[in-house]
């Protein structure tokens, strides 16, 4: 079972301009006829969960998260053909119920792929597709190294002796061969490079705070929470900066295509 982590949905809505142009892009490649059932696994903030809506309003939309900060952030966002619903996504039940299934930026939250794929291909209509774009191996190495360089150290080491690393970021090779099991008609897997200049350190720091450290300072006692994010943050800065002042992050994608 994936350990299930609690996010602050207006901050993440303020620090996730990249995941939003991903997102936007996966969005318009889909092609979208107007009369769709889409969901949309870990909507987060709800913003692209939305766009989705626009684009099929003679169809239905879901967002699905499990988080209770992001549900509250979506509040602005629902309208007459799109609802939001709290809920895991491990957890999936539906069966022939959506034309599209659509995530971005999420699934490296969710550990055991091997299940998800099987239910999103049971919770597809014949001829649905699901188009899912995710975290891949060589994703974020600097603020990785950094953390594991934290963690040790003498005042953090005891909170995270039963600590498990909390993302699934697959070889694009590998992940290939995972959804070549499950009975899709079609498929395509391809990385991706999208590596990003965050342009100054306060844009640096409000990605490392939502969503990035979260996992790492809810094993923590709360009076150690601000130092350990304070070092985190100061570390990454250095590692990560720029001759012009910018600050680098690797990031690596999975992208995904599946029809039934």
């Amino acid at each position: 079972m994936t350990e299930r982590f609690e996010f602050d949905g207006e901050k993440y809505e303020r620090h996730s301009a990249h995941q939003k142009e991903w997102g936007a892009r996966l969005i318009e490649e889909l092609g979208l006829k107007g009369d769709e059932a889409i969901l949309d696994l870990g909507c987060g903030d709800g913003a692209l969960t939305a766009r989705l809506a626009e684009l099929a309003p003679r169809g239905t939309v879901v967002g699905i998260d499990a988080s209770v900060g992001m549900m509250a952030a979506t509040k602005k966002h629902r309208r007459a053909n799109l609802r939001f619903e709290l809920r895991d996504i491990e957890e999936l039940e539906y069966e022939g119920a959506f034309d599209v299934i659509f995530s971005n930026a999420t699934l490296h939250w969710v550990k055991d792929h091997r299940k998800l794929l099987a239910n999103v291909q049971r919770a597809l209509r014949p001829g649905g597709v699901a188009r899912f774009n995710f975290a891949g191996e060589g994703n974020c190495e600097q603020f990785f190294a950094v953390v594991r360089e934290v963690m040790p150290l003498p005042e953090y080491a005891e909170f995270f002796t039963q600590f498990e690393w909390p993302w699934y970021m697959p070889a694009v090779a590998d992940y290939r061969t995972l959804v070549e099991e499950v009975a899709f008609s079609e498929t395509r897997v391809w990385g991706e490079k999208a590596d990003r200049y965050f342009a100054d350190a306060a844009v640096l720091t409000g990605w490392i705070d939502q969503p990035s450290i979260v996992p790492f300072v809810q094993v923590l006692s709360d009076e150690l929470k601000p130092g350990f994010r304070d070092v985190v943050a100061a570390r990454a800065m250095e590692r990560c900066r720029q001759p012009d002042g910018t600050y680098f992050v690797a990031f690596r994608r999975v992208n995904v295509f599946a029809r039934k």
